[in-house]
């Protein structure tokens, strides 16, 4: 983008009572706005006519029959055969001095040479396509490994890649020569039709799909669609103070503007007694027997109920302040670093980081405008009315500091910060 489509760029409207706000805060919040318009703003085909495609999954409940349960079973096991493969033969090279062998080479030696060997006889049993992209992940997997040791990607570093369990969540992967969506069926190769519960319809035909089982039995099919960015787009909101800003915490999930709280719900906290007994009759159990079996698919079931709990409380929430606010201001937190303290267990219950995730992902395909702000930014010692920099520095009269200028209070998520601090010191 130049100078000039930078400056052509119409933002929405300041609020009009400058007065009772920060003006050099507000100047920033301006900023945010023009810098995140191109990807999350109003106008974003504003300064050019190009529209990015956007990779979404759908995820569907499937439910094969007997036999193809049986058939499904027989590709996973292919599947994690020849990646568990891939890492050995990599590791191997690896220990012997040798270089890396490629992905067309493990091609050649653990799928078209293997398949002609008794020992690997019954991968011919199963379609091709799910195998080569077995492979492709374990590339994809050593690439991110070596990426994140020379510092070149983002995130946590992530360890080299490890050998596939039975007792994992199961994938195969097909591409779109392999599978059809046709007749409202999904038909998969070398498995046939598979009926698929459709609680919605697919935007645009499909690139690609996942059949997964999950550690509890269930069969879902994740599909891949690319949409235009600009599909799911929302009606920009007129109301000026359509905004807010959003301050964390481990005693109310959230704070928002005017002090409006949202609880948080904690699921793990509330399955962890049922889990702590479940867990316990699991280590009772001998291994390899089949009572073993079902107690590891109880405590399975247990973390899948807290996961799919979660997940549905997040999604409702980000949609409702998506719709709600034409703005939404974050702190740029350091989950990473909260998750290793004396309140893991909090942090991991909350999921920060996943909420945080969403609710920019959705911003930027409503066309809603997201700003981190700086974590070191002094929001705490500013005054709401004046802008005045004279807060305290410390948690000391928090709750009726207020500003040398004759200002009103400090705002709200002052008070909810030195609880969350004090939540976090009491080891909650």
């Amino acid at each position: 983008m130049n100078a000039e489509d930078r400056g052509s760029r119409t933002l929405p409207p300041p609020p009009l009572s400058l007065t009772k706000r920060h003006r050099a805060f507000q100047q920033f919040r301006l900023r945010a706005r023009l810098s995140k318009s191109s990807v999350s703003g109003n106008s974003r085909t504003v300064a050019s006519d190009i529209v990015l495609p956007v990779h979404l999954r759908y995820r569907y409940r499937i439910y094969p029959t007997r036999p193809q349960r049986q058939t499904l079973a027989r590709l996973f096991g292919c599947v994690r055969t020849v990646y568990n493969d891939a890492v050995a033969a990599r590791t191997t090279a690896f220990a012997a001095g040798l270089p890396y062998p490629t992905t067309a080479e493990l091609d050649k030696l653990l799928i078209t040479k293997a398949k002609r060997t008794p020992e690997r006889a019954w991968l011919a049993d199963v379609a091709t396509v799910p195998l080569q992209q077995a492979l492709r992940d374990c590339h994809d997997a050593y690439r991110n490994f070596f990426e994140s040791m020379k510092g070149k990607r983002a995130g946590k570093r992530v360890g080299p890649p490890k050998f596939k369990r039975r007792s994992g969540t199961q994938t195969a992967r097909f591409t779109r020569a392999s599978f059809n969506t046709r007749k409202g069926t999904l038909y998969v190769a070398r498995v046939g039709h598979l009926e698929v519960a459709w609680s919605r319809e697919l935007p645009a035909p499909p690139s690609s799909v996942t059949v997964i089982r999950t550690r509890t039995g269930k069969y879902f099919a994740s599909f891949v669609v690319n949409i235009d960015e600009s599909t799911d787009l929302l009606e920009p909101l007129t109301d000026v103070d359509a905004e807010t800003g959003i301050d964390l915490g481990l005693k109310d999930f959230a704070v928002l503007r005017g002090g409006r709280a949202i609880e948080s719900p904690k699921f793990f906290r509330q399955m962890e007694r049922k889990l702590k007994k479940a867990q316990r009759a699991l280590s009772r159990k001998e291994k390899g027997s089949a009572n073993r079996a079902k107690a590891r698919l109880k405590v399975a079931k247990i973390h899948e109920q807290v996961k799919n709990r979660r997940d549905d409380w997040l999604d409702k929430q980000v949609l409702m302040l998506v719709r709600e606010n034409q703005a939404l201001y974050v702190e740029d937190l350091a989950v990473g670093g909260l998750d290793r303290g004396r309140v893991a267990k909090s942090m991991h219950d909350a999921a920060f980081g996943m909420f945080l995730t969403r609710l920019e992902a959705k911003a930027a395909r409503t066309g809603r405008t997201f700003v981190k702000v700086d974590r070191f930014f002094p929001s705490t010692q500013m005054c709401s009315n004046c802008g005045v920099l004279a807060g305290p520095k410390g948690f000391e009269g928090l709750r009726s500091a207020s500003g040398s200028a004759g200002a009103g209070p400090f705002t709200t998520a002052t008070r909810t910060r030195k609880s969350t601090f004090a939540a976090r010191d009491n080891g909650s």
